[in-house]
């Protein structure tokens, strides 16, 4: 037992004394389009997350992006997760800590402070991914008719070991009006400030649950989701306490509470109405769906913008117009 104290205190002593890296992270002067990098503002919110919310700190702030605006607001806290955000208050634009009307009343409030080009945000357990900034920021000053990205979604375990990687998917409004809304990953989420501005400049309060989801909707009215072949971010499945798990049933019934299509324009309800037809009929005759000319039709119905790759020759992003 002696032998087993010793050893930890020698682990934890080694860890401490461990050299921090000598060698400097090169960092481009400016972006891919030759102008400054555009300012990312970033809304980590939390209440109670003392156990987690330093992995997220720190996965924002070791980017080093030299543009980066990070807000944090604290519910009131009394676990000791004030105490982590004093330790790295300067690195943090702008943090604090009072009692609020729920996360995304939090979140809302966050944004108020949000100067950014590049807009985000990112829950106390989650994290993001090495230069998951730079990547972003990349995409949105090389390509001006991108308004928002989805990276592909990644998970965490509870002890922060990345555990999954899911395959890229695409995304349309249709997807959505169909209610095909599983998932697109909040923390891998970007957007410009004018998309967040036309859209209303606010996560609905009334909801708990689905604040993203009728985020998204929103969004679906003025621009394609663009998905990226990269990880931004991740999920982290916690033990015990997930709002965002243990409350799926409710999540459900706000979704199908604020998925309103009767206001949609003319073409949007006739796509709808189309897929739902060659699901319905169609798709049910087995030899009819190995004809290549219905998978080329639904692809067109649903308008998916190309997805975002990188060009390791080029080094730099570049839309992939390929169906494969």
């Amino acid at each position: 037992m002696n032998n087993t104290l010793t050893s930890e205190s020698k682990f934890k002593s080694q860890l401490t004394d461990f050299p921090r890296r000598s060698t400097k992270k090169v960092i481009p002067p400016t972006a891919p389009n030759g102008k400054p990098w555009p300012k990312i503002s970033i809304v980590t919110v939390s209440f109670n997350m003392v156990d987690y919310i330093e992995d997220t700190i720190l996965s924002v702030i070791s980017q080093e992006y030299p543009n980066l605006e990070y807000i944090v607001i604290d519910g009131g806290s009394k676990d000791g997760t004030v105490d982590i955000i004093k330790k790295y208050e300067q690195w943090i634009t702008y943090w604090v800590s009072e009692p609020d009307s729920g996360m995304y009343d939090a979140i809302n409030k966050g944004f108020k402070h949000a100067t950014g080009e590049i807009m985000a945000y990112i829950n106390s357990d989650d994290k993001y991914h090495y230069n998951a900034f730079f990547s972003a920021a990349s995409i949105f000053s090389e390509m001006e008719d991108v308004d928002w990205l989805l990276g592909r979604a990644s998970f965490y375990n509870d002890e922060g070991t990345i555990v999954d990687v899911k395959d890229l998917k695409k995304w349309s409004k249709l997807n959505y009006y169909l209610g095909e809304y599983q998932w697109i990953q909040q923390e891998s989420v970007f957007w410009r400030r004018n998309l967040w501005l036309k859209a209303g400049s606010k996560i609905n309060t009334e909801l708990k649950y689905a604040g993203d989801y009728e985020l998204w909707l929103r969004f679906f009215r003025f621009a394609k989701l663009y998905s990226v072949e990269t990880i931004f971010a991740g999920f982290r499945f916690r033990t015990k306490d997930q709002l965002s798990l243990d409350k799926m049933d409710s999540y459900v019934y706000e979704v199908d509470m604020v998925t309103n299509l009767s206001g949609l324009p003319r073409e949007d309800k006739y796509a709808i109405k189309k897929m739902k037809f060659i699901r319905n009929f169609v798709l049910k005759i087995p030899l009819i769906r190995r004809f290549k000319f219905i998978r080329r039709n639904i692809e067109r119905t649903f308008d998916y913008p190309p997805k975002i790759c990188y060009d390791f020759g080029s080094r730099k992003f570049f839309k992939n117009y390929s169906p494969v």
